[in-house]
């Protein structure tokens, strides 16, 4: 299966730090053409660098809150890969703190770059999947969810939303283009040992260090196996995927455990500190 992405057109959001570079390394030592797109051109030209020596890259500087620049987007990745396969919508933006803390600008952008975005770059890449598959290709699309969206998040309740609608368009999506051969799906990590979270953690809420960290290579390997097909939702880790789903079925249980996971995280989350200093 190693040459399952061989010559298959990948494109990544969110792809210069974080788990959108370390996915778009795997996809590279698979030799798929990688898409790569973010904010900072600099950070694209560093990673197209490293990863241009095993595959083709394209990096495109982009807002992924910025409708206007997808069509040009996936025409250039047309015009140069003669097929788009996959997509990887992983780019996200997380502004913590409860909701009457936050400026509704921040709560705005939060729905337009967690969810209005991949629906809408889902929409407009979905033709061009089709064409490749119809071509004898491959195609599929993987969203970078969370746990968050598995289960109310308090101190992260826009955030919990919005990853919690990108799962329900994902499984929808799935229903919806089962048979068409475009493999649909999401994976829902907990804390992930990056800069999304290590570089703000004193604002990030005790409760989310009650649960293992993962690091960018374990939720990337959930990401090629979703991309392949072997399944819609991949949580981690696994134990807490059962977690949330039994804590969002029970309410009141939620609330009742959410004392001793609050205390669980705070020492977690000293512990991470600690090493950093």
């Amino acid at each position: 299966m190693n040459n399952y992405f061989q010559g298959k057109t990948v494109v990544i959001t969110g792809a210069s730090a974080g788990v959108g570079a370390e996915t778009a390394r795997a996809f590279a030592k698979m030799k798929a053409n990688l898409v790569l797109l973010a904010r900072g051109q600099q950070a694209l030209d560093e990673i197209s660098k490293e990863l241009s020596v095993e595959t083709s890259v394209l990096t495109i500087a982009m807002d992924v809150a910025d409708a206007s620049a997808y069509k040009k987007m996936l025409v250039s990745a047309q015009e140069k890969f003669g097929g788009i396969h996959y997509l990887i919508n992983n780019a996200g933006y997380h502004k913590r703190g409860n909701v009457e803390n936050n400026a509704a600008e921040q709560l705005a952008k939060m729905v337009d770059v967690n969810l209005r975005a991949p629906i809408e770059l889902t929409t407009l890449i979905l033709p061009y999947i089709r064409a490749s598959i119809a071509a004898g290709g491959s195609g599929g699309i993987v969203n970078v969810g969370s746990l968050a969206g598995r289960t109310p998040l308090q101190g992260a309740a826009t955030y919990s939303a919005t990853k919690s609608g990108l799962r329900a368009f994902s499984y929808a999506l799935a229903d919806e283009l089962r048979g068409s051969g475009i493999s649909i799906g999401l994976v829902s990590p907990g804390p992930i040992n990056t800069g999304f979270i290590m570089s703000e953690i004193d604002e990030v809420e005790d409760i989310v260090f009650s649960q293992p960290m993962s690091s960018p290579q374990q939720v990337t390997d959930a990401i090629i196996s979703v991309a392949k097909g072997e399944q819609v939702e991949i949580s981690l880790p696994r134990s807490s995927g059962w977690l949330t789903t039994v804590s969002y079925l029970f309410p009141a249980l939620r609330r009742f455990l959410r004392p001793a996971l609050y205390e669980k995280g705070r020492k977690a989350k000293e512990r991470y500190v600690n090493k950093t200093q």
